[in-house]
Order: C-alpha cells, then structure tokens, then sequence
C-alpha cells in the first residue's frame, strides 16, 4: 500500500507547516486567544488567500476537490500550531452541512463566502440534555404561514459569537428523541428573539450559549429535506471527528518531538535528563502512542475515501484511541517537563487541554467505545 503523497499533497502540506513555523508560534496564538471573537481575522483571510478554506469543497461548489486525506494533512498540521482560528466550525461542519444538504441557491450564496473568508458559520445542533446525540431536539420548530417559528436552547456552538449566521437543528415533528422529525435552519446571528451568552472553553478556543425565544424564519431558511436531518448530521460528525482526531495526532508528534528535545538540553545531577532510561521509556512509550493513533486515522481516513461499508466503526475506533492514548502522551509530556509543563507561558499543558477537549467533541472515548461494539 502506498502511503507517499501526491505532489499536489506535498505542496499543500508545506504550505501549512511553513505558516505555522513562521507566523503562528505560541505566543502569537496567545494574542489571537485575546483577539475580539477569540481569533485573528487578518489570519483568518490569509488561510482564504492562501486557498485553506476551499479544500474540501467540490469544483462545483467552488472548492479544488479535497477528500479526507487533504483534510488529515492541513489538520494535523494545525494542530502542532494550536491553530485557534474558526476551521472546523465553519469549513468542516456548517460548510460540510451546507454542501451536503443545502439548496443550489443556499450553497452558491453561502459556500462562496465561506471561500473568500467573508462568511463565517456555526452549527447548533446540541443542547444541555443530548450529551452525544444528535438526534435528541427538543427546540422546535413550529410552523407560521409561509415560515416557521424557533424555540429552544443550543449549548457548546463552536465559535458561535464568530459566526454571522447559524446552521440550528429543531424538530419539526415527532417526540425529543426520535430519528425523524429534526430539521435545519440558517438563523442570521441578529435575528429577532436570538440570545447568545459566548465564553472561552479549556484550550483557548471559545463557545456559545444559544437561546431562541420565538425567532421567525422564512420557508426558504430551511436546510435540506424537513425531519431529515440527522443522517447529514450523523455523517458530518463522523467526518469532523475524523479531522479532530487528525489535528489530535498532529499536536501528538509534536508534543513527543519537543518533549525529546526538552529532555536533550535540561540537565538534572549534572546530565541531561534524557540519559535517564526511565524517562527514555517514557518518551519511547510516546512515540508509540503516536504511531498507533496515527495508524488508525489513516484507515479510517482510507476507508471513507473508500466509501467503505466499515468507515462509522473506523471512527469510532480512532476516536476512541484518541481519547486513551492521546491523553496519555500528553500526560507523559507534562510529568517530563515538570510544574512548568502546565503554566500558561508553556504549550505543553495547552496540548493537554485541547486534546482533552478534542475528546468531549461528536462523542467521548466512552461512547465511541460503545458505538464501535453496536455496529
């Protein structure tokens, strides 16, 4: 099997690392951390410069046609920088929902700004009491002449005070935890009757809080088929998951890479600590963990390129891992640097914090162990 990249790969991989190594250092992050909406929008217009945000739409929704494993490779990429900028929010989840079951009009409309940069989204798809399901909705969505009418509360909406618009899931039928009945909404972020409380999460990134208390919508503000929702939701879940996961192995290697080079220049008893065997194992047992996550990403990056039939068990299997291993070596890491290892002026604790995070997205270790025995 051949896992070389394409030319084409190659060159989007060195296009990522080299912005990373050259403009997106920690303290750097920092400051985007500190920024109005919790990133930097002049960087946010470079990524659309430099042709990131276009990667995984298709030619005929004005993207180059990038599949998984284009997504793996700028994702693990970020996620050695701690990329803090509004990807998966926007590209991979409201942008994958849009592309999957928007409208020609909604997507020639939408997905061109989301482009150049100009746009920005969010979805809304879970609420206090759903944990992992995205199928249990209890905002609804009533019907009112030509529109509909939206009441709810949504929590966890990546990047939501970021967004100008929101991709909210309600049920427009059915009892709160049933399959059928869910439906999509473009909700504009100054709709009438639209609250949102925004507050930093863990790892620097940030959330929102989103209530509806009656806000009216137009007919033409529905996304896709009414009460079909969650098969596209199930479905961009399983491929944001995947991308989470990516960016996971990636702040894995690096997290392995500075750890030995940490090891080689701090010096204990007068010797670098790296001569101490116990520690040698521990930086070994690291780089074991990265390979085995970094295995399963690529087969279940594979198989949905594949279209295979195993795909949803490949994931859950990756995340899984993820959540077991990758947190792991991120407390190897922290345990080898010492105290200094969670103070803020350190990336290594925040390498923790965001895998930790990474975890409670689209399903836990737990519930993706669970799922991976059902299917």
């Amino acid at each position: 099997m051949n896992f070389n990249y394409s030319e084409e790969q190659t060159l989007l991989k060195d296009s990522v690392s080299k912005f990373i190594h050259n403009d997106y250092d920690y303290e750097t992050r920092k400051k985007h951390c500190a920024m109005d909406g919790g990133f930097d929008a002049a960087t946010w217009q470079t990524f659309a410069e430099l042709g990131w945000l276009c990667v995984p739409f298709s030619e005929e929704d004005g993207g180059i046609g990038g599949g998984a494993l284009e997504t793996m490779i700028m994702m693990e990429e970020f996620g050695k920088g701690l990329v803090v900028e509004p990807y998966v929010s926007t590209v991979l989840v409201a942008g994958a929902v849009l592309a999957k079951a928007g409208s020609a009009e909604q997507k020639a409309e939408i997905l061109s700004g989301i482009i150049d940069g100009s746009r920005k989204l969010a979805l809304a798809a879970v609420e206090p009491q759903s944990r992992f399901d995205l199928f249990d909705v209890t905002t609804q969505a009533a019907a009112e002449g030509d529109g509909y009418v939206l009441s709810g509360r949504k929590t966890m909406v990546m990047h939501g005070a970021a967004a100008d618009t929101f991709i909210v899931s309600a049920r427009t039928s059915g009892a709160s935890r049933d399959q059928d009945g869910v439906s999509l909404f473009l909700v504009p972020a100054d709709s009438a009757g639209l609250e949102l409380q925004d507050y930093p999460t863990l790892d620097g990134h940030r959330a929102a809080e989103l209530t509806l208390n009656g806000v009216k919508l137009p007919a033409s503000s529905r996304v896709g088929d009414q009460g079909a929702a969650v098969a596209v939701l199930e479905a961009v879940a399983d491929e944001a998951s995947v991308a989470l996961c990516a960016e996971a192995v990636g702040m894995m290697e690096k997290l392995y890479r500075e750890t030995v080079e940490y090891s080689k220049n701090r010096k204990q008893f007068g010797v670098p600590i790296s001569v101490f065997q116990a520690l040698q194992h521990r930086m070994v047992d690291m780089f074991t963990l990265y390979e085995e996550c970094k295995s399963l990403l690529l087969r279940a990056v594979m198989s949905h390129q594949a279209g295979a039939a195993d795909f949803r068990k490949n994931v859950s299997a990756l995340k899984y891992a993820v959540a077991v291993k990758g947190q792991k070596a991120a407390h190897e890491a922290v345990q080898i640097f010492g105290g200094m290892g969670m103070t803020d002026e350190m990336s290594v604790g925040m390498y923790l914090k965001r895998i930790n995070v990474i975890n409670t997205l689209f399903g836990n270790g737990d519930y993706h162990l669970k799922r991976f025995m059902s299917l």
